[in-house]
C-alpha cells in the first residue's frame, strides 16, 4: 500500500448548499438546540453576499464537538437535493446512545417532523434515525449498538 498523501483527523466542516437559509437555520437550530456560532443570513438580501467567502455567501454555521456545519443559500428556490446525483448521499450526526434516538423520534413526533423508525444496523454496529430538512437532504442520526 502506498504511504498516505495525508492523514485525516476527522471532518473540518461539512456545508450544505439550501434554497432557503432562514427556513434550514430554524430547522437546525431547533434539531441541535442552538443558535448558529456564525450567523450572515441577516444580510442574505444584499446583492454582494452571494459572492462574499468571507460573509460565508449569506449563510450561517453551527459547531459541536469541534466540527462544523455550514449552510450556503445559494440554491435555486424549488430545487430538491437528490442523493442520486454525484456528491452527498446524507449526512450523519454521532450521538451517545440509543436511548437518545428515541428521544429524538419522540421529540420529532411532538415538533411535527416526520422520520424514520430507530432502526438497527448490525453489520455496521449502528443504530439509526433518519429525518430530511428542508431540502429534503437526509440526515442520520447514529448511536453505537448496544449489546
Amino acid at each position: 500500500m502506498p504511504d498516505a498523501i495525508v492523514t485525516p483527523r476527522g471532518f473540518s466542516h461539512v456545508r450544505l448548499t439550501v434554497t432557503d437559509i432562514h427556513r434550514s437555520k430554524a430547522f437546525y437550530r431547533d434539531l441541535f438546540g442552538m443558535e448558529p456560532g456564525s450567523d450572515f443570513s441577516d444580510q442574505i438580501d444584499d446583492p454582494t453576499i452571494h459572492d462574499d467567502p468571507d460573509r460565508t455567501y449569506g449563510g450561517c454555521s453551527f459547531t459541536f464537538a469541534g466540527q462544523t456545519l455550514g449552510l450556503r443559500p445559494v440554491a435555486d428556490p424549488g430545487d430538491t437535493f437528490d442523493p442520486n446525483r454525484v456528491g452527498l448521499d446524507h449526512v450523519s450526526f454521532s450521538v451517545g446512545s440509543v436511548d437518545e434516538l428515541h428521544t429524538a423520534a419522540e421529540r420529532l413526533d411532538n415538533a411535527g417532523i416526520e422520520h424514520g423508525a430507530v432502526t438497527d444496523l448490525p453489520a455496521f454496529g449502528l443504530v439509526i434515525l433518519s429525518v430530511q430538512d428542508p431540502d429534503d437532504i437526509n440526515l442520520e442520526l447514529a448511536a453505537p449498538r448496544e449489546h
